[in-house]
């Protein structure tokens, strides 16, 4: 599913940080993700972000520990910041979101440049 720039209004990219996963996320990796994106979830100006974009099209390989770790970041960013996933269609982050729910409750993007204008 894509979900489409809301047209209310122009958006601010400077709101927007943008961060981009490995090529894989499973137990291995996933506890250290969780720092490194919670502690580097800024805008270009150094600001928190009031929409975290992440970057899942390069990814290749992710388990539970992936959506885990989408949870565990929605949960300890400040009230109010919002999470986008872009994940290729077809992909195995695509399919592992889809197939545990979480495209429900995040939304999910099919290309960069749709997250980055919502």
């Amino acid at each position: 599913m894509t979900f489409l720039p809301n047209p209310s209004g122009p958006r601010d990219a400077s709101e927007h940080a943008l961060l981009r996963f490995p090529p894989e996320v499973d137990f291995s990796n996933a506890g250290d993700l969780l720092g490194v994106i919670v502690s580097g979830a800024r805008t270009g100006d150094g600001r928190r972000p009031r929409i975290l974009v992440l970057d899942l099209t390069a990814t290749l390989f992710m388990d539970s520990q992936g959506v885990r770790l989408i949870n565990d970041v929605r949960r300890l960013l400040r009230p109010g910041t919002r999470v986008y996933v872009v994940a290729r269609p077809g992909g195995v982050a695509s399919r592992v979101l889809e197939l545990t729910g979480l495209r429900r409750d995040v939304p999910v993007y099919d290309n960069l440049p749709e997250a980055m204008a919502a």
